[in-house]
């Protein structure tokens, strides 16, 4: 009776450390984004009783009592578990940094168990469970990593960084108040200012770099095609070295037209044997771990124990040059990878990051990613001071400091090199056969203004049960347009309807000295401002696309508060939750579609292509599903990239002769004026 007894005992204890559900259904999208919500609530607190079923995993659940509920077998969760078993995993309250070699194995450790998670329920019982086990920054970048890839984090909508881990987004004089309006138990809001002072010509344009809106893209694209990707996690992730390339050529070139729009040169590339001309007070704090560090004026680069040597870095160069020179990469092996071709520079992207898919990063190294940590490290560079990372080195804050502009103008030039390698496209590869665009338009007023952003700080505050949380929030200056949409009159002579791509440049004219950039200058200054896909009626078509639509660019994603009052309301109805327009956080911000300007306005060439779509499209129903709306830079989920062509054709090879525009009817240039509102009124 005894021995019946303790075996019906363990028969019943063992079925609460499984998932309640066995089969591989998803649950509705209302209760799973509900779930993960609850799970991102506080990540430096422990789960919230009143979240019974988590707080019940995150105490009884046991990983590895059944699984048969993951597809490897439960080998990945049998690794977490033992490494916290032992003891080995970073602790509570530590910070966190992706470019540290063990927080980072760690992340993937847990990424890797959610990945091999069959079902829902076994999923978001890990998360609970491991939750209270491991580092918070680890944990928040495993789950949001994992919705992003895993086919039951489809249609989910992740709640925006600044307001969950606000620290990294937020200067610490904000926190600080926002800490004395907790404790006061006064409501407050409270106005940040960007970094540094007039004294400083960077002030200028600080409300690009740390707008947290780019912030949120920048971190969130890396996130989409993290440099540790492997192909084994479900699917390869198609041109992504490319994308490393043309994303971060687009926030370059961004940066480069907001300089112009505040009468700053185009930033100037970063040199190894020269200063460092700009220093950064970043004003920001970690949660745990004390201040970011700052960088003074003119710092000679130093090499970073541990890490990389300066001269190792100028080897690297040297060696991708060569490849550019020679027209192919040396793989591990010793075989030759042509890149004299417009795939090469996918291959140049992943070599130059680098990521897994680099074909030899023993040999190349990793220019992109231990430039990150060197620039990060240059306040501490041997350690004597035990200084926590550098802005540099988190996706979050890198664009809030000058010189991430100054490194990815650097690695832009090496891009540069390689394009201009390459013959210019012939006649066959641009033209469009009886296709004219007539005239291209601005419907509405090109017309941009600074507007107060309010965003909540709760989470940037500590809690107790016996202390009610107060209405805490910051208040930050960013910049919008007013709404326009462009229009294209273009005649189809083809005797019946084609397909067509539609690409839109936008492209400053003048650079700081009011010198006229010529076409083949110029286009490598070019913003990526649309791509889409239209059926072209024979005869005479009216083309109009609202700013909104844009494909490079994304609206805002609702706060937390907002996201959670939709979740816990179509929960409660049984309703479907459709909130799909804002599953893509990869994607400028719309507010950000176009540059700043001047008051007395500021000209642009609108450069517009059209090009064959029926031999563009690799993928069917563009014209009606754009997967996301972001896939200019960001791509498709789990799909090959929507576009045959290099990314920024025609425009990203050499243009020898500016009579193009002559000879090619599916070409169309014209001239735009930005003006910027400096005394907006809202409407």
């Amino acid at each position: 009776d005894e021995v019946l007894f303790f075996v019906c005992f363990l028969a019943v204890a063992s079925a609460s450390w499984v998932p309640a559900m066995q089969n591989d259904a998803a649950p509705p999208v209302a209760k799973r984004q509900q779930d993960v919500l609850r799970l991102l609530f506080k990540v430096t607190e422990p789960i919230r009783a009143r979240f019974e079923d988590l707080k019940n995993s995150a105490k009884s659940f046991n990983p590895i009592a059944d699984l048969t509920h993951y597809t490897d077998g439960g080998e990945a969760v049998k690794r977490l578990q033992q490494e916290v078993d032992d003891h080995r995993v970073l602790e509570h309250h530590h910070w966190f940094s992706l470019f540290n070699n063990r927080h980072r194995e760690e992340a993937l450790m847990l990424f890797d168990v959610f990945m091999h998670c069959k079902d829902w329920a076994t999923a978001i019982a890990n998360a609970a469970y491991f939750r209270e086990k491991m580092n918070e920054g680890v944990f928040v970048y495993a789950v949001y990593t994992a919705v992003i890839h895993h086919d039951l984090g489809k249609d989910l909508v992740l709640p925006p960084l600044y307001e969950i881990t606000p620290h990294l987004f937020t200067n610490s004089e904000v926190i600080n108040k926002a800490y004395s309006a907790k404790m006061t138990q006064t409501p407050g809001k409270f106005h940040m200012s960007f970094t540094g002072t007039k004294k400083n010509p960077e002030q200028r344009i600080a409300y690009f770099g740390e707008d947290i809106g780019l912030n949120v893209h920048h971190v969130t694209w890396h996130m989409d095609y993290p440099f540790w990707w492997k192909d084994s996690y479900g699917y390869h992730l198609d041109r992504k070295g490319e994308l490393f390339f043309w994303a971060h050529h687009q926030l370059t070139v961004r940066f480069d037209a907001e300089r112009l729009s505040n009468h700053l040169d185009m930033v100037d590339e970063l040199y190894w044997d020269k200063p460092i001309y700009e220093g950064f007070a970043p004003h920001t704090t970690y949660k745990f771990g004390g201040e970011f560090p700052s960088r003074p004026d003119n710092v000679r680069f130093e090499d970073v124990d541990g890490v990389a040597r300066i001269r190792d870095m100028i080897i690297y160069e040297s060696r991708i040059r060569d490849a550019i020179a020679h027209g192919y990469v040396t793989a591990k092996d010793g075989s030759h990878i042509d890149i004299r071709n417009e795939h090469g520079i996918d291959v140049l992207g992943d070599v130059i990051e680098s990521s897994t898919y680099s074909p030899n990063a023993g040999y190349y190294g990793a220019l992109h990613n231990l430039a990150h940590i060197i620039l990060g490290r240059q306040g501490d560079p041997h350690g004597k001071f035990n200084m926590p990372p550098g802005v540099m080195e988190h996706f979050e804050t890198a664009t809030r400091d000058p010189s991430f502009f100054r490194l990815h103008k650097y690695m832009d030039g090496i891009f540069k090199e390689h394009k201009d390698s390459l013959p210019p496209y012939t006649k066959e590869e641009i033209e469009f056969p009886d296709i004219a665009i007539n005239a291209v338009g601005v419907k509405g007023e090109l017309k941009t203004f600074f507007e107060d952003f309010e965003f909540d700080l709760q989470m940037a505050v500590d809690d107790t049960p016996e202390v009610q949380d107060v209405p805490i929030t910051a208040i930050v200056s960013r910049l919008n347009h007013e709404p326009f949409s462009l229009t294209a009159d273009i005649t189809n002579n083809h005797g019946g309807d084609v397909f067509a791509t539609i690409r839109v440049f936008l492209c400053p004219r003048y650079d700081a000295n009011e010198i006229l950039f010529d076409l083949n200058e110029g286009r490598w200054h070019c913003i990526e401002i649309d791509k889409f896909w239209r059926t072209l009626h024979s005869g005479d078509n009216h083309l109009e696309r609202k700013s909104s639509d844009a494909s490079t660019t994304v609206p805002d994603i609702p706060s937390y508060e907002s996201l959670m009052k939709m979740a816990d309301a179509a929960v409660a109805s049984g309703e479907e939750l459709h909130i799909e327009q804002f599953t893509r956080s990869c994607g400028i911000p719309n507010r950000l579609l176009i540059p700043k300007g001047t008051p007395e306005g500021m000209e642009f060439a609108l450069f517009v292509a059209v090009t064959d779509g029926s031999k563009d499209a690799a993928i069917e129903g563009l014209e009606k599903d754009e997967h996301g709306g972001s896939h200019a830079q960001c791509g498709i989920h789990g799909e090959v990239y929507p576009d045959k062509r290099p990314l920024g054709f025609p425009l990203d090879r050499q243009i020898p002769d500016e009579r193009i525009l002559e000879h090619f009817p599916n070409l169309h240039k014209s001239i735009v004026v930005v003006h910027h509102e400096e005394h907006h009124k809202d409407h």
